[in-house]
């Protein structure tokens, strides 16, 4: 080979080789964008740090230099660690603002308790002074009604002996007579008589005279319902006796005129004679 060969074959080598840094700087941009991506892979799986934590800027990757990945994980780590540093923090101090609450809270539910007590308290010594009032003067009226009982009764005693006097003058008379024939005055009045009974009220206390009282009243008012039924009874009866006897005075008006004023008078004889018997029979019904 001639030396001009030689030269030219020196000069194709070094064209060949002349490639080579420009196959380096392909080579660290491919490792420079799967750093990248690797980078952001690691970041979208991380959760976003709260806004109390503070946010720091990622390591930037210089261009031209070979990519140190233990720096990177170091101050990732670093990062990672502040935050949960920040975190411990925020935490303890939540818990011991929880703790002080919950300690005012203990503080005032024993202080409600304490003045629901004292409230209780006051409430139950009026409660009781209230109910000894009104035993006292319940006592205080049951002495009044008591001794107001003690006067009525002395008086109605005293009445009662004055009437029963006279009652036992009525009532030698009555026997005086006892061969003539009682009337139905005399007949009620006897009944009644032996019908009464005391009332015997100086054992009772106030229930019991209420309880009398309202049998008293009870009898009253059937005696009075008695009375009005019997008297329209009565009422009924005279009406359908007189009925007849106006017809058949009618009748014998029409064929004897001059004995019909005769016979209208022994027919009222014998209505009267029959309403009163009539009357006296319905009024022992009603007392026997």
């Amino acid at each position: 080979m001639s030396d001009a060969e030689e030269e030219y074959e020196d000069q194709t080598v070094e064209v060949e080789e002349e490639p080579e840094p420009e196959q380096q700087e392909e080579e660290e941009e491919q490792a420079e964008e799967d750093g990248g991506e690797q980078q952001e892979y690691q970041e979208e799986e991380r959760p976003k740090p709260k806004p109390m934590v503070p946010q720091l800027a990622p390591p930037k990757i210089p261009e031209g230099e070979r990519v140190d990945f233990d720096d990177i994980h170091r101050k990732r780590m670093e990062k990672d660690l502040l935050e949960l540093h920040t975190l411990i923090d925020v935490h303890f101090e939540q818990r011991k603002k929880d703790e002080e609450e919950l300690i005012a809270l203990k503080e005032r539910i024993e202080r409600r308790r304490a003045e629901r007590a004292e409230i209780q308290r006051v409430r139950a010594e009026k409660e009781k002074d209230r109910q000894n009032r009104i035993a006292e003067e319940r006592h205080r009226k049951e002495e009044e009604e008591a001794k107001r009982k003690a006067d009525d009764d002395a008086k109605k005693k005293k009445v009662l002996s004055g009437m029963g006097a006279n009652f036992g003058g009525f009532l030698a008379k009555a026997e005086s007579r006892k061969g003539k024939r009682l009337t139905g005055r005399e007949i009620k009045k006897r009944t009644l008589a032996d019908r009464r009974q005391p009332l015997a009220t100086d054992t009772l206390r106030e229930d019991g005279l209420k309880q009398r009282a309202q049998e008293m009243w009870n009898w009253i008012y059937q005696l009075e319902s008695e009375k009005f039924d019997f008297m329209e009874c009565m009422k009924h009866q005279k009406y359908e006796q007189k009925r007849p006897r106006q017809r058949k005075g009618w009748r014998s008006l029409e064929v004897n005129p001059g004995n019909s004023k005769k016979e209208n008078h022994r027919t009222d004889d014998r209505g009267e004679k029959n309403e009163v018997a009539v009357g006296i029979k319905h009024f022992f019904s009603v007392l026997l």
